[in-house]
């Protein structure tokens, strides 16, 4: 099992919110991780998971063209921890 940072935690979620319609299971693959994994994340950004790290509150929601960035580098990002 893998570490990742919080900054990665936080910029998964705050994808996951910026894409209207997209489900967990999706955004999930398009980053690489287990569908729990980002699951538990969003419970704790919510505070809904008892005990739960808490991942820092979302921006305001980019546009399209910043959001396939966001998720650009969050796959480079990803990448990088793997070869780590």
């Amino acid at each position: 099992m893998k570490h990742c940072p919080a900054e990665f935690k936080a910029d998964a979620v705050a994808l996951y919110r910026s894409r209207p319609g997209a489900t967990i299971k999706s955004v999930a693959a398009d980053l690489g991780v287990n569908t729990e994994t980002l699951r538990n994340w969003i419970r704790a950004a919510d505070g809904r998971r008892p005990g739960a790290h808490s991942v820092p509150a979302v921006a305001p929601q980019p546009d399209g063209d910043a959001v396939q960035a966001e998720l650009a580098a969050a796959r480079k990002r990803i990448r990088e921890l793997e070869e780590e």
